[in-house]
């Protein structure tokens, strides 16, 4: 199955038209005509079958045949990531934090931080696609990048924990985990987390937890912590 993605359909769409790109795409290359049935998500957890009743290269219109709401997830993953030196490797983390499952991410500005611009457009058009490629209906909330000290002030439904490299008490995230509850985790950059981004984290309610022994790069780190959420909740 191909699934496309339409953030403007609803429960109550009938009828509707895929964009230029799309349709050239649909008749062009698929070689889909009148009466093929496609597959589209809002992103919002509903899945569309459409059946093809114009089949313009320009304007491709189908016809809602059928809808089928996809059960919610059991609990919501918010990881704050900080951006990579290399662009390429948040990219990866995008992709792969998409398939396992993840509902939000932020990208955290700290004190170690290389990199403190991000392209949202870029990122948003990586997690649709890891979004489409593996079938899902939910597409992760990319939020803005914001600064650690703005970040950890906020407020936070469920568990919140931060993952440093700091030789101090720290816990195992994977034992810490638990199931079907909210989980915010913070990853840090390059440099990992300071001494006093840290601190302020643990003073505004975060666990500090250890990932394992070995020195992750941000980008594995925040893979191994989506997939330990995942697993929690299996």
């Amino acid at each position: 199955m191909q699934l496309f993605y339409n953030p403007e359909l609803n429960e109550s769409t009938e009828e509707f038209a895929f964009q230029k790109e799309e349709s050239k795409h649909i008749i062009k290359v698929l070689r889909k005509t009148t009466g093929d049935i496609m597959y589209i998500t809002n992103g919002k957890g509903w899945l569309f079958s459409a059946k093809i009743i114009i089949p313009n290269i320009n304007k491709c219109t189908a016809q809602v045949v059928s809808k089928v709401l996809q059960e919610a997830p059991k609990y919501l993953l918010h990881l704050a990531v900080a951006p990579t030196k290399m662009n390429d490797r948040y990219e990866w983390f995008l992709e792969k934090a998409t398939e396992i499952g993840i509902h939000s991410i932020t990208p955290i500005i700290c004190d170690h931080s290389e990199r403190k611009i991000i392209k949202p457009e870029r990122f948003n058009r990586i997690l649709q696609s890891a979004m489409k490629q593996s079938l899902s209906c939910f597409l992760p909330k990319l939020n803005e990048a914001i600064s650690f000290k703005a970040f950890v002030q906020q407020d936070f439904n469920g568990d919140r924990f931060i993952a440093h490299c700091e030789e101090m008490d720290r816990k195992s995230l994977k034992e810490t985990l638990k199931p079907k509850t909210d989980t915010t985790i913070l990853i840090g950059p390059e440099g990992d987390f300071s001494k006093n981004e840290i601190e302020q984290a643990i003073k505004n309610s975060f666990v500090a937890v250890t990932l394992g022994q070995s020195r992750l790069r941000t980008e594995t780190a925040a893979i191994v912590a989506c997939h330990s959420a995942a697993f929690t909740n299996e």
